[in-house]
C-alpha cells in the first residue's frame, strides 16, 4: 500500500520552498520570493505554514533599517522533504 503524501509538502509553493532550502544553509525571503515567482503576501501565509510545522525555522532581523528575514530547513523538515521525494518514487514505481 502507498503512502499518502505529505498534504503540508503537496502545495507547490511551499514544496519549492523546501527545495530550494535542502540545498543552502540559509535563504533571504527576498530570494525565495524570486526564486519561487509568489508575492510577498502568499510567500509569508506558505512560511508560516511550514514554520508552525517545524519544517523551517525563520529568522527576523534588520540589515540596516530595512527588515531582513532569512529563512533555514530544519531536521524534521529535511526528513519530512525526503519522506516526500520516497513516497514519489514509490507513486512512480521507482
Amino acid at each position: 500500500m502507498l503512502k499518502d503524501l505529505d498534504p503540508l509538502l503537496h502545495s507547490q509553493l511551499r514544496l519549492g520552498v523546501i527545495s530550494l532550502l535542502i540545498s543552502v544553509e540559509s535563504a533571504e525571503f527576498t530570494y525565495l520570493k524570486e526564486k519561487t515567482n509568489s508575492t510577498a503576501g502568499n510567500l509569508s501565509v506558505q512560511l508560516d505554514k511550514l514554520s508552525a510545522a517545524g519544517y523551517i525555522d525563520i529568522k527576523k532581523s534588520f540589515r540596516g533599517k530595512r527588515p531582513l528575514t532569512t529563512c533555514s530547513i530544519t531536521k524534521k523538515g529535511i526528513k519530512a522533504f525526503e519522506e516526500y521525494v520516497n513516497t514519489l518514487k514509490q507513486y512512480i514505481g521507482k
